[in-house]
Formats: structure tokens, C-alpha cells, sequence
């Protein structure tokens, strides 16, 4: 197999992995930025954290599409 492969294969498995460890502490802040939402100028409850992994994980979906096309089209 080439190298192209597995550095695909390990980057989506090695971002789904890490994404899916993070979810539950993504959910409780979400939960508790909701439940704060009026008394949040007092609190230390931020949602960059949040907003952050959003974005992580839109680039890491974006990176994983462009090393499969890039696969597919180094195979064919």
C-alpha cells in the first residue's frame, strides 16, 4: 500500500478518534452556557471552546474529503 493511504486512513481515524473523546465535554459546556445563558457576564462560562471545536472539526472533515478525492484520484 502507499504512503498516501495510510497517512488518510490514519489522519481520519486519528481525528474521528479524537473528535468523538472530546464530544461529551463539548455537549456539558453547551448544556451549561444554555442553562446560564442570563447570569453568563458573572460566570466563567465561555463558548469559544465550543466554537473552536465547531471549526476543528469542519476542517478536519474538509482535510479528510480532500485526502480521499486526492486518493481516489492517484489510484485511478
Amino acid at each position: 500500500m502507499n504512503l498516501l493511504l495510510w497517512i488518510t486512513v490514519g489522519f481520519i481515524v486519528v481525528g474521528l478518534f479524537v473528535l468523538m473523546s472530546m464530544k461529551k465535554s463539548m455537549e456539558e459546556r453547551v448544556a451549561l452556557a444554555i442553562e446560564n445563558k442570563d447570569g453568563m457576564e458573572g460566570k466563567q462560562t465561555s463558548t469559544k471552546p465550543v466554537v473552536w471545536w465547531i471549526v476543528g472539526a469542519t476542517v478536519w472533515g474538509l482535510a479528510s474529503m480532500l485526502l480521499i478525492v486526492w486518493s481516489f484520484s492517484f489510484y485511478v
